[in-house]
């Protein structure tokens, strides 16, 4: 530990954001309406991956702002039983904490409509962060969510900025919710406004569809979304794996078949999982054989990150993750 009470070695992930409760109807396949009642689920993708990598043994740290509510409070005990550091979590007098009730389709899928008008995570100024824990980050990662309005994407900017300036390693998951965005139009400039700023972006299916306004997932639409200094682009494919494309080769990486209850969190678990790695071996990056045995971790979670309700909950242990890829 430093002197001001930070972790001061370079195997920190530190993620950034928003934290919420997720409403989940006790019920798959129904509306919101129909719903007969709902369970709380701790969620928000940044607080997901610092719990997937402190599941899988890393060193994590959140940062963000929750309200002055039982509910903030609730979620930081969460974060702290599970080994995330809370050394850059404020609570906000004013402001709630975020809610959203999310359906769960048939299919697994879900549908949101969220709380947020404004909830305590959009409040965070840049004057309230913690740089001396921003600093001693090795990874830090990121989403879209916190450049939807000020005072919180000013604190967004001014965070990735002294993070790069240390030297950590920039990880940007978008996370696109278009409900919380003014317009798909805007989402998507925002989304792609600090697109170069990162060394490594995770993008699903549809966000790549998205992004390029292509109807196809391919090889030459992801290469759309490359930057000459990016490190590493990942494009996550549900049931279909992944793809990753670096500087020097590309390639895919099958899932793993499982029985798919709820996809909550199963990308963070992926990259959760993926962070992980990189800071235990970052020349990873420059050994695709090595990618492809990390890639093939980051699925497993992934898929096993699907078959329970709720993102946390289901997050796995290395064990969890050995255990289905020497199974399968």
């Amino acid at each position: 530990m430093a002197a001001n009470g930070v972790v001061s070695d370079k195997s920190l992930i530190v993620s950034f954001g928003e934290m919420l409760i997720d409403f989940v109807p006790t019920v798959s396949g129904v509306s919101l309406a129909e719903a007969p009642g709902f369970l709380k689920a701790p969620g928000g993708a940044p607080a997901n991956v610092a719990i997937a990598v402190a599941r899988l043994g890393g060193k994590a740290s959140f940062v963000g702002k929750l309200g002055d509510d039982e509910f903030g409070h609730m979620l930081a005990d969460i974060l702290k039983q599970n080994s995330v550091s809370g050394d850059g979590i404020l609570f906000d007098q004013g402001a709630r904490t975020a809610l959203a009730f999310v359906t769960l389709r048939a299919d697994g899928e879900r549908e949101f409509m969220f709380y947020r008008n404004p909830s305590a995570d959009m409040l965070l100024k840049p004057e309230e962060l913690n740089l001396d824990l921003i600093r001693s980050s090795k990874v830090f990662h990121y989403g879209s969510i916190s450049l939807i309005v000020e005072p919180c994407r000013s604190a967004h900017l001014k965070a990735m900025e002294v993070a790069k300036g240390a030297g950590a390693l920039l990880s940007y998951d978008p996370n696109l919710r278009l409900p919380l965005w003014p317009s798909a139009d805007e989402a998507r400039k925002q989304i792609l406004s600090i697109w170069d700023k990162a060394d490594i972006v995770k993008v699903s299916d549809v966000e790549l569809e998205f992004l390029t306004g292509s109807n196809k997932v391919d090889d030459e639409t992801a290469m759309k979304l490359w930057r000459p200094n990016f490190t590493l682009l990942l494009v996550t494919l549900g049931e279909k794996g992944s793809r990753y494309y670096t500087k020097n080769f590309r390639g895919a990486v099958d899932a793993f078949h499982v029985n798919t209850v709820d996809t909550t969190g199963a990308g963070d678990s992926f990259v959760g999982a993926l962070l992980c790695k990189i800071v235990e071996n970052p020349t990873i990056l420059e050994d695709e054989a090595k990618l492809r045995e990390v890639l093939k971790f980051a699925n497993a979670c992934g898929a096993i990150t699907t078959t329970k309700k709720g993102a946390i909950p289901a997050l796995p242990t290395v064990a969890d993750a050995l255990a289905l890829i020497n199974g399968a």
